[in-house]
């Protein structure tokens, strides 16, 4: 199944969209019920949900520490995913148990929780793509002009960002990407779409990012490659030549090791 979904020109990660879909309804569902046994809404509702989902980052955060360590400030790029569901899900639960009253709208609102919470563990496993061989890849440059094939990277996992410099959340998310592309044991190619060498040079620069893992894919073959048309993606590939994994948007640098360690795993 595809790991982002296309709206007009826009494209979002499948699973954040779904996640969004589910928040939306328990607070709709919610509603009614309190609706129906008090006449009126009560703000236990909107507790709650800012609770679940504080509790679902912080739990995320502290899983993942060593990562958001290097880089505190990111615990607050929320916007890069990252949140544990079941930690969400328990701190939900218990504001409403506490808050929510008569005892009948409680039970009937932890009921919709429990629903919703199986929709988005069924869905999130049916959203999870299957392995797939990886098409063949477009020969990329270095920009030391060193050519990279397809052959280079035969036999080991490796990694592949697809950026560009007018996409300001690759610019976000680049540094770090070059940062662990240096010290990583997997490789991790950072593939320019179709932007000349000149101008990605000067950007690099200016930027203060190493160039070593920075190559060009001048006619953009990458994009066929990831199925998407967006950018950022990250895209993961095993030692057999299979894509196992793709990251549609931004990506964190706990999200990155949490693949990077899934590809030395397989």
């Amino acid at each position: 199944m595809s790991s982002s979904v296309s709206l007009g020109p826009l494209a979002f990660a499948a699973d954040r969209l779904l996640a969004v879909g589910l928040l939306i309804a328990f607070l709709f569902l919610v509603d009614r019920i309190l609706v129906a046994e008090n006449g009126r809404a009560a703000p236990a509702t909107g507790m709650a949900v800012l609770v679940g989902l504080v509790a679902a980052r912080v739990a995320y955060v502290v899983l993942h520490w060593e990562a958001y360590a290097v880089d505190p400030w990111t615990v607050l790029a929320f916007w890069q995913g990252g949140f544990t569901a079941w930690a969400g899900l328990l701190a939900t639960a218990a504001i409403l148990a506490w808050r929510m009253r008569p005892v009948r709208a409680m039970r009937r609102a932890l009921g919709v929780l429990a629903v919703l919470a199986a929709i988005w563990f069924a869905a999130s496993a049916m959203l999870q793509p299957e392995a797939r061989p990886l098409p063949d890849l477009p020969v990329l440059v270095g920009m030391d002009g060193t050519e990279i094939t397809p052959e280079n990277l035969a036999g080991q996992p490796f990694a592949i960002n697809l950026w560009a410099t007018w996409c300001p959340p690759c610019r976000r998310e680049l540094p770090m990407l070059a940062e662990e592309a240096a010290n990583s044991d997997i490789p991790i190619l950072l593939a320019n779409q179709g932007e000349d060498r000149q101008a990605v040079a000067d950007y690099l620069l200016a930027s203060g990012i190493s160039p070593r893992s920075v190559v060009l894919d001048k006619q953009m073959g990458l994009m066929d490659v990831a199925g998407n048309g967006v950018l950022p993606t990250t895209i993961f590939v095993d030692a057999e030549g299979e894509i196992v994994a793709t990251h549609v948007g931004e990506i964190s640098r706990a999200a990155l090791s949490d693949k990077l360690q899934q590809l030395q795993g397989d």
